[in-house]
């Protein structure tokens, strides 16, 4: 079993193992530089959390006749097998009524940290790399304040679809549009045949 695998490392060739190697050390450098020294301090999560919801708040404030909606900052306290954990979201009010958390999780930081990851990965000059970050960073941004507008919309109005959508409809959509950037970029790029 192990020559077999070793014979299926070998038919792999040299670009895509770089790019494989390149991902996996990007992937556990961001782990650890996140979980030891942003997550607790929330340089990253905060402004971008707060951020999304303003945006959220600003957008469908702006739809037809849909108004009253507001945005802050709250802090949730649980009990997590007698850890008490503090968690800052951004509570989104619909004429002093809660009606949805924006939470950390949900901010788009991972999927953008995905997108920008696999887009250093891909051999191609610096400066197209940096477009395509810069401007994926922007669509998936925007992507994302679209489907918290459209959770705020539904958990108003429509609250027998939201469930279906948080969790499947939304993410669906922003990990499409997610691959489809990847696949734009990619288009340009060519690997050699070149076997190790």
């Amino acid at each position: 079993m192990i020559n077999n695998l070793k014979s299926v490392i070998a038919k792999v060739p040299k670009n895509i193992k770089l790019f494989l190697g390149k991902a996996f050390i990007l992937f556990i450098a961001w782990k650890l530089i996140y979980s030891l020294f942003l997550y607790n301090s929330k340089y990253l999560d905060h402004p971008l959390t707060t951020h999304v919801g303003e945006a959220s708040v600003f957008l469908i404030n702006q739809l037809g006749d849909l108004e009253g909606y507001t945005t802050k900052r709250v802090t949730d306290v649980y009990n997590i097998n007698g850890n008490v954990v503090n968690e800052e979201s951004s509570a989104i009010y619909h004429n002093d009524r809660m009606v949805l958390h924006i939470a950390n999780a949900c901010n788009g930081l991972e999927l953008m940290v995905l997108y920008i990851g696999f887009i250093i990965c891909m051999p191609s000059s610096f400066l197209r790399k940096l477009l395509y970050i810069v401007v994926g960073i922007l669509i998936l941004d925007m992507i994302n304040i679209l489907r918290c507008t459209g959770l705020i919309y539904l958990r108003e109005y429509y609250h027998v679809y939201f469930q279906f959508a948080h969790r499947y409809l939304f993410n669906a959509v922003t990990y499409t549009a997610t691959f489809i950037l990847w696949v734009v970029f990619s288009r340009k790029i060519s690997f050699k045949n070149e076997n190790i």
